[in-house]
């Protein structure tokens, strides 16, 4: 059966076997996973939500809870990589984007190598990307980009918002030839973060969903938010956010046979990088098996039943962070 959704956030997903109902933590809990799909599958995945944050080593994140309690306090009901690879170390942050997306940063008519925002030249025609397997396949997606504009194809930074942080835009199959804020398609796929609560609540996220912060909330951090660019008020800022943000979207996953993947994009100081999967099915715990961005993609692939992309084929998927049978 092909899984309908999947949710992508900092590479964490709840809990599957009932490890959140013993957690005491500033988040969710009760996520238990066994609800089954109507043709009988008993591991269906519907929505699955992955939600990227900056430029952080994984040593940065695990341990610190001095600036990182909420994420810290995650791991008692989510599946921690501890071999996340970076497969673009030295490399900026578009590049890592495009390569979540895609599984290269390198096509025939392109090589995404800056930060650029897309144009005509820093954009390709390739449509072996994720999100065109989506829409061939009738499943749904949608990016939530915290600081955009209302139907509108974000290709431009404004504010807080880097459009770097944003894949989707530098493939014109999805944003045009040239990218272009007016295409129709690219804005009927993205959204201000500001909606997600409410579509939430109203139970119509379904499928594919990216979300990411803006750069005082991704742990970036910039000249103009109030935690500046030192690293650990960023992360803490970062971890005050998905506090506030993820106990709704976990919520959500209880009842919506979903998945969370809570990620980075590169490790700065070194090639290793935080990655925790919570959600349906995630067995609680650490997973030493070596992952990598195309890792994330194949998985999430798997999940929502659409053909694995060349570019990604030979890499591990996530199977041993699941109970056995989901992949």
């Amino acid at each position: 059966m092909r899984a309908a959704a999947l949710c992508v956030i900092l590479v964490a997903c709840g809990g599957g076997q009932g490890a959140a109902d013993d957690v005491s933590i500033d988040a969710p809990s009760g996520i238990d996973g066994t609800a089954d799909s109507p043709s009988g599958n008993p591991h269906p995945i519907r929505t699955l939500f992955v939600i990227p944050m900056e430029n952080k080593a994984d040593t940065a994140i695990y341990g610190n809870t001095t600036n990182a309690p909420y994420i810290n306090g995650l791991f008692a009901i989510a599946n921690r990589a501890t071999n996340f690879r970076d497969e673009l170390p030295g490399l900026d942050s578009e590049p890592h984007y495009v390569w979540m997306e895609a599984g290269t940063n390198v096509f025939s008519d392109r090589t995404f190598n800056n930060d650029n925002d897309p144009s005509a030249s820093n954009s390709t025609a390739s449509t072996e990307h994720l999100v065109t397997q989506l829409t061939a396949a009738g499943v749904p997606w949608t990016s939530y980009q915290e600081g955009i504009t209302s139907n509108t194809c974000p290709v431009a930074s404004t504010g807080n918002y880097a459009v770097k942080h944003d894949p989707f835009a530098f493939f014109r199959d999805v944003s045009g030839s040239p990218p272009s804020t007016s295409n129709a398609g690219c804005a009927a796929h993205h959204k201000p973060y500001a909606q997600l609560a409410a579509d939430l609540a109203a139970g119509t996220v379904s499928g594919y969903v990216f979300i990411t912060p803006d750069l005082c909330h991704d742990m970036h951090g910039d000249l103009g938010c109030p935690s500046g660019i030192t690293s650990g008020p960023n992360i803490k800022a970062g971890d005050t956010w998905l506090a506030t943000e993820l106990p709704r979207i976990i919520t959500y996953a209880q009842t919506h046979d979903a998945v969370i993947f809570l990620t980075w994009d590169e490790g700065s100081a070194t090639n290793l990088v935080p990655f925790l999967a919570l959600g349906s099915h995630v067995k609680p715990g650490t997973s030493a098996t070596m992952y990598t961005h195309s890792s994330m993609l194949k998985t999430t692939e798997e999940l929502l039943g659409v053909p694995v992309l060349a570019s990604v084929a030979a890499s591990s998927d996530f199977a041993d962070m699941f109970e056995p049978g989901t992949l």
